[in-house]
């Protein structure tokens, strides 16, 4: 392995582990200078190994541990988000609902709900956990099953959601960034994207470990329609893009 190479590993592993390192302490770490440090961002940026951001880069995700694995994870910080996001619906009386594990969590306090509600959505499991109360109208949208996230997805999944408006769409995040929200999964994307561009209004739920991370397919950037649900404030610089576009931010700390 070259020099360049190494170094390269370095940077990732560096980059993971604290997500708002700067140049200079990146610099500092692998006894190079600055100027190297941003010529081998440059490199890890254009392989899509990284995203350069202002002062520093974050490490991009492609992929993600199965909804079975994440499941197990941050279950306390999810459990926040979800009893806050329901706190944040207000009177909205229809909603599309994406899946993953934050959003498992949102139907499971959702499903104490006192009030008429329709919920459409393209997750198998959030199906039969919102059933369980008869006043909310569930909506299982069609497609082809992708069976370790439960999910559905395809063309007769996005002609189906052209034919509703929402006042609420409820995401997850696979990552969350300056730029906006992010999704792992290619087919999850496309799904999530028509869900959004169908609503009123977006809630992206999403715990401390997306942030400062890019996956795959941007799902949607911060704007004044957009609130980003977390366990806590993101770090400087991320919470600083989102306010400075209008997108509202709500926190359980």
């Amino acid at each position: 392995m070259s020099k360049k190479s190494r170094r390269h590993d370095q940077i990732l592993r560096l980059v993971e582990a604290n997500p708002s390192i700067r140049v200079t302490e990146l610099a500092a770490d692998l006894g190079v200078s600055s100027e190297t440090v941003r010529r081998d961002l440059t490199e890890l940026d254009e392989t899509g190994r990284i995203k350069r951001t202002y002062g520093g880069a974050v490490r991009t995700t492609s992929f993600e541990p199965a909804l079975a694995e994440r499941l197990k994870l941050h279950i306390e910080a999810r459990e926040t988000i979800a009893r806050i996001a329901v706190a944040r619906l207000g009177d909205a009386d229809s909603l599309f609902i994406g899946g993953g594990a934050t959003t498992r969590l949102f139907a499971r306090a959702l499903r104490g709900i006192d009030r008429p509600l329709t919920v459409l959505t393209p997750a198998v499991n959030l199906v039969t956990e919102l059933a369980q109360n008869p006043l909310i109208q569930v909506m299982s949208l069609p497609g082809i099953v992708e069976p370790n996230e439960g999910l559905v997805y395809g063309a007769e999944t996005i002609k189906c959601i052209k034919q509703f408006r929402t006042q609420v769409a409820v995401m997850g995040a696979s990552g969350v960034d300056e730029d906006g929200v992010s999704e792992a999964l290619l087919n999850s994307a496309q799904v999530y994207s028509a869900m959004i561009e169908a609503a009123d209004r977006t809630m992206i739920l999403a715990d401390a470990s997306k942030f400062n991370s890019r996956s795959l397919q941007q799902i949607i950037g911060w704007n004044d329609d957009v609130s980003l649900i977390a366990e806590r404030e993101p770090p400087p610089a991320l919470r600083d893009a989102i306010r400075k576009s209008g997108a509202e931010m709500i926190t359980g700390s």
